[in-house]
């Protein structure tokens, strides 16, 4: 086989690249900032200066910083592109359309996925870092039913809002699972008619196991989406036998 060097790139072998915020926030096994948390080489890009606020309240500052963000993982060779907010959304459509390779940056592109693969008589239970941020627009912009969908946030959970809203700089990974596990059932005692659950915040995904033993159904985050493309990208060789 002969292999070609490209231009500009360094190193070789990440496809999935993630746009960091500037946050300061310990990034734990299971959370899309910890590169240990996939079983494939990932690329980071953190944009300095944008942070969690900033996304949501500058919408015209961040996009800029976001593109030439997503470009810069896209010259070192990654073959696709996520991120570590699910509040992202607004500014997915601009990001994919400036960039030659698949844009995926927020955990709600999963929502109309699970729409169709779920009863028309049933909900997709989303448990969010802040439930007043997580409006129709955004649902909208992700292409979902406001109609089916029900939503709890963990903005009044303390050791999460310390953790990961305030940016304490210290999380106590077993409390903020507690309150997560917490959401979750509080979720689908309020709306029985849930069925599915999806963790819009990456910082929630290392709890994802804890809330399915919790509730018993389905869970989604933002590491089930970024190893669905990732497996589109990297095709393993089949073995077996009849």
């Amino acid at each position: 086989m002969i292999y070609k060097a490209h231009d500009g790139q360094a190193n070789y072998g990440e496809s999935i690249g993630i746009l960091l915020l500037d946050t300061f926030v310990p990034f734990i096994p299971g959370d899309v900032g910890n590169a240990s948390t996939f079983p494939f080489p990932v690329r980071y890009q953190k944009i300095d200066g944008l942070t969690y606020r900033k996304l949501q309240e500058q919408k015209e500052k961040a996009l800029p910083q976001l593109i030439e963000a997503g470009r810069q993982l896209e010259r070192a060779g990654v073959k696709a592109v996520t991120a570590d907010c699910g509040f992202m959304i607004p500014y997915q459509a601009e990001i994919a359309m400036a960039l030659r390779i698949p844009v995926f940056t927020s955990s709600l592109l999963q929502v109309t996925f699970i729409e169709k693969i779920i009863s028309r008589q049933n909900k997709v239970g989303i448990i969010t870092a802040e439930s007043d941020q997580l409006d129709d627009s955004l649902l909208i912009a992700a292409g979902a039913s406001a109609e089916r969908v029900e939503i709890i946030g963990m903005e009044n959970k303390l050791h999460f809002s310390q953790a990961i809203l305030d940016e304490a700089g210290t999380l106590n990974s077993e409390q903020v699972e507690k309150e997560t596990v917490e959401a979750a059932r509080e979720l689908v005692l309020r709306e029985p008619t849930v069925s599915t659950i999806l963790l819009e915040c990456s910082s929630l995904a290392p709890y994802a196991k804890a809330v399915q033993n919790a509730v018993q159904l389905p869970v989604f985050d933002y590491i089930t989406m970024i190893e669905f493309v990732h497996r589109s990208l990297v095709k393993l060789d089949i073995q077996g036998f009849m």
